[in-house]
């Protein structure tokens, strides 16, 4: 427990005060945000405001998460890989930001140079997942499809070399959905921060409990958990929640920067990593619900304009057809993160039950 309060503690006074110190960075050399065309008109005052955020938040997570987890005892393989992952894809994430900022124009990298990244960093954390280095039981991932612990549904049932390419697909598919499905809701002055404050709230919860309720260390036997490390993931989450928590002080509207793609993007990649080491796959389709009916929402939209040249939104994603009905962008984002509030506590519910059903 002292590991997550330090991490949270220094995750949130680092990303408060380094913040600042990068906005004035950003601004002294013009690193300022590129605004769609196509957007709500309401958002061309925003041009020019700090972008790439991100880096701030990806630094003092990864710091108060070494400090949470040497007081633990030492870095570990999972927190280790889901660090990796968040890192990575933060950095693919820079890049697509400098691009943008450097060409003053919307698009970043090239999208077959992006979708490559991707998949380069997705897929050695899921061959790392599978790795089992230690005096370990268990491995960081299951090759099983998992709701709120590992199912009879294994990715292995055609054997062990078609069985990997199986879940390496099916990890890339995860990360790169919910890449996109936060790179979607980070639309509004504040909205994906304090969204994924929530999401990764709840996942504190649920990798804390799992390492309450862990295998060889609890007397319900039938209903514990083999999650590798829970506690040290518990950390990441804690750390992560602070930084979000400190970045939001200067991200909430007026916004004084933006996370950009390296914020959402890394933050996509976490939300993802810990639904595999978790073992909460679609669990997490309830926890991070918001991002999802988000990224929906532009889904029906695109399809439904496609198949017959009509729009179901004024305009997607969802929050943009809320601006257009006349709704106040603060109202917008505080209605929304209430929405994510009640998506978390409602998954942790089902967590929770899930693990009663089993005593």
């Amino acid at each position: 427990m002292i590991g997550l309060i330090v991490a949270f503690i220094v995750g949130i006074g680092l990303s408060i005060t380094l913040t600042p110190v990068f906005i004035r960075f950003l601004v002294r050399n013009e690193f300022g945000q590129f605004i769609r065309q196509d957007g709500p008109t309401g958002h061309l005052t925003k041009r020019g405001t700090p972008t790439m955020g991100g880096v701030v938040f990806i630094f003092a997570t990864v710091v108060a998460w070494l400090a949470g987890s040497l007081i633990n005892g030492g870095v570990d393989w999972s927190s280790f890989l889901l660090v990796f992952l968040f890192v990575g894809l933060g950095v693919i994430g820079l890049l697509d930001d400098g691009i943008k900022i450097r060409k003053q124009r919307s698009l970043g990298l090239h999208a077959g140079a992006k979708i490559i990244g991707q998949l380069v960093i997705a897929s050695l954390f899921a061959v790392g997942a599978l790795y089992n280095p230690g005096d370990h039981d268990v491995a960081p991932a299951s090759t099983t499809i998992s709701f709120a612990r590992p199912s009879g549904i294994d990715l292995m049932f055609l054997g062990f070399g078609v069985g990997v390419v199986f879940f390496l697909l099916w990890v890339n598919f995860l990360i790169a959905a919910w890449s996109n499905a936060v790179n979607l809701t980070d639309g509004l002055d504040g909205l994906a921060t304090g969204a994924s404050i929530f999401a990764f709230g709840a996942y504190m919860v649920i990798a804390y409990f799992q390492r309450i309720q862990a295998c060889g260390g609890t007397l319900n036997v039938s209903a514990c958990y083999e999650t590798r490390d829970p506690l040290a993931l518990a950390v990441f989450c804690a750390a992560l929640v602070g930084a979000l928590a400190g970045f939001l002080w200067w991200n909430a509207s007026p916004a004084q920067i933006f996370m950009g793609d390296t914020g959402a993007l890394a933050l996509g990649g976490a939300l993802a990593g810990l639904s595999i080491l978790t073992n909460t796959q679609f669990l997490a389709v309830i926890i991070g619900g918001l991002f999802v009916a988000v990224t929906v929402s532009d889904v029906i939209q695109i399809g439904v304009f496609k198949m017959t040249g009509k729009r179901v939104f004024r305009m997607a994603p969802l929050h943009h057809h809320f601006e257009l009905l006349g709704w106040k962008e603060v109202t917008i984002v505080i209605r929304f993160w209430l929405v994510a509030a009640l998506f978390a506590a409602v998954g942790v519910g089902m967590f929770y039950a899930e693990w009663v059903s089993k005593l």
